[in-house]
């Protein structure tokens, strides 16, 4: 990475090697660093609050299973539903027919609001198999998700993809993504994967304060609820700096992502103001 004439020229290959046709990228390596430090913490929280570790590997394979099918099956519904049903056999394997034959790509396509039913989902599922309060679990889980966006959104950049809009040349900032081909020519972007991956950031502190301020006589819901709206109001915000991901959100007033973080939001605001019940 050089900065020239106040750009950040990014040119960074998004595989870290390459054997064959397989290969281990960056976005695969972020993806683990979101689930490792996501349980270290997540098991700190089950410490504290009287749980054990094995109930925490349980959970947590709950939550892997939801969130990977979830934004899977998010990106295949919300942005190329045609593309999916001509090519039903790449919904659900990391591989890609090409010309020259199946190429292995990993899961390229994931939808973080999917990723986020998937995750409610498997929490309800966990929820009823285990008996345990729904928004207690959430309120804990909450937590973390945050850590776990920085670094997805981080594996974004590496990957030059999910592109900023075109920025002032004079912006300190503005990155030029040489590995992007979508757009030409090439011109000095926002770096929106990093304002939403630091807007993740102040979210997971403010989101530990408040946890660690309501223990002695905690709103159940509240963590929940207040993650909602900070976190997909970062989104909703953060999108205006994004250049859109399929050609048919140009025709919209406000991007896919946009849309589907207005209920989210609206449930976080229910959350908040309801009155705490016994």
């Amino acid at each position: 990475m050089n900065v020239i004439y106040n750009l950040i020229n990014w040119d960074i290959n998004e595989e870290i090697f390459k054997i064959g046709s397989f290969g281990i990228r960056y976005y695969s390596l972020c993806w683990l660093l979101a689930f490792v430090v996501s349980y270290i913490i997540m098991l700190q929280i089950f410490k504290r609050e009287g749980k054990t570790q094995e109930e925490l590997d349980r959970f947590s394979l709950y939550i892997f299973v939801g969130t990977i099918l979830g934004a899977r099956l998010g990106h295949v519904i919300f942005y190329e539903p045609s593309y999916y049903l001509n090519n039903p056999l790449e919904i659900l394997l990391p591989f890609k027919k090409e010309a020259t034959g199946w190429v292995f790509t990993g899961f390229q396509g994931l939808a973080s609001h999917g990723g986020a039913i998937g995750i409610l989902s498997a929490l309800y599922l966990y929820a009823r198999k285990t008996k345990t309060n729904f928004v207690w679990i959430a309120d804990r889980l909450v937590l973390v998700v945050p850590i776990a966006g920085a670094f997805i959104r981080i594996g974004n950049f590496f990957n030059s993809e999910i592109l900023g809009k075109a920025a002032d040349p004079n912006l300190p900032w503005a990155v030029v993504f040489h590995q992007d081909h979508s757009f030409t020519p090439l011109i000095p972007r926002h770096p929106a994967q990093l304002y939403e991956a630091i807007g993740y950031i102040i979210l997971f502190f403010i989101l530990w304060a408040l946890y660690c301020k309501s223990q002695s006589k905690p709103k159940p819901g509240l963590l929940f609820g207040v993650f909602l709206v900070l976190l997909f109001s970062i989104r909703f915000f953060v999108e205006f700096y994004k250049e859109n991901q399929e050609a048919f959100e140009n025709s919209m007033i406000i991007n896919m992502g946009q849309l589907l973080s207005i209920p989210f939001i609206l449930a976080g605001l229910f959350l908040i103001f309801r009155k705490a019940s016994k």
